[in-house]
């Protein structure tokens, strides 16, 4: 299955943040849209990071207290794993293996197209599986 495919069926919305907001303001948006990273973005089309979960993590144990006023430019992963439509949803799972990234953003000719996340990397594999199984059920009882 190709990341246009599983794009297709989960939605290509992707929720994004200037790297001038405050990490205040990236957790209020993670916690309000129940998710776990937003692309940084000055105007929805451009990537210039990601801030995850386990960026805020990090800039907590480094800025303390102050890290929820801080800029989002100032955790932010800024070297961004990337993948582009076209690429199998099992290359994009071996990339987040590979380098341990939770959510790898979707770009199209250097435009954000998407965002895919372990769990969509799951569950598209978990869909795979059925069907590979139930097709393999149905041939087994064909010649029964």
């Amino acid at each position: 299955m190709k990341v246009a495919a599983l794009l297709k069926s989960k939605g290509e919305d992707v929720v994004t943040i200037e790297r001038e907001a405050s990490v205040g303001a990236a957790v209020e948006t993670l916690r309000r849209r129940k998710i776990g990273a937003l692309v940084v973005s000055p105007d929805g089309r451009r990537v210039e990071g990601i801030v995850s979960e386990r960026d805020i993590v990090h800039g907590l144990a480094r800025y303390g207290g102050e890290l929820l006023g801080r800029s989002v430019a100032d955790v932010m992963t800024s070297a961004v794993m990337s993948c582009s439509p076209d690429e199998t949803v099992r290359h994009v799972m071996w990339l987040m293996t590979e380098h341990r990234n939770r959510h790898v953003p979707v770009v199209d000719d250097g435009v954000l197209c998407g965002i895919v996340s372990i769990g969509d990397v799951v569950k598209s594999r978990l869909d795979e599986v059925e069907m590979e199984a139930s097709v393999l059920r149905d041939v087994y009882l064909a010649r029964r």
